[in-house]
């Protein structure tokens, strides 16, 4: 731009932050786009484990387990660099849902509570998420 106006790239950086109120903002990753039914389903059960911890705080903790499972993609992501866009600084910051093409993929699953990890497991390779996949699971935990 400097060089097609004419002018010093100081002058360009000037008019583009100072005059103009433009940064370049990286991108904000967002693991999941909720659709209207999860949204409430999410705000029930953070409701419910409130009330949980309301009954006896000193014990929530100890009485927590939980789980989470991902699927964990084989792919190149962009870097932080080449998802920056140039935005006015009161804009929002930008969001991008993970959509990219990848190579291959499997299920993570790990089990915690307030000591740590209990259990990860990655599903086999042809095998099916089924109730006795994740009845095998429990299985696992019992045993620890």
């Amino acid at each position: 731009m400097a060089e097609q106006l004419g002018i010093s790239r100081e002058k360009v950086g000037s008019i583009i932050h100072e005059d103009l109120d433009k940064r370049k903002l990286s991108v904000k990753w967002v693991p999941k786009c909720l659709n209207a039914d999860q949204k409430p389903q999410r705000c029930q059960s953070s409701e419910q484990l409130l009330e949980f911890f309301r009954r006896d705080p000193n014990d929530f903790l100890s009485q927590l387990m939980t789980m989470d499972e991902t699927w964990l993609y084989h792919y190149d992501p962009e870097t932080k660099q080449q998802s920056m866009e140039w935005r006015h600084s009161s804009s929002p910051c930008p969001r991008k849902f993970r959509v990219q093409e990848f190579a291959g993929k499997f299920l993570g699953s790990i089990f915690w509570d307030q000591g740590g990890i209990l259990l990860i497991d990655y599903l086999q390779k042809g095998q099916t998420i089924n109730a006795e996949y994740y009845s095998s699971l429990l299985v696992q935990l019992k045993d620890i």
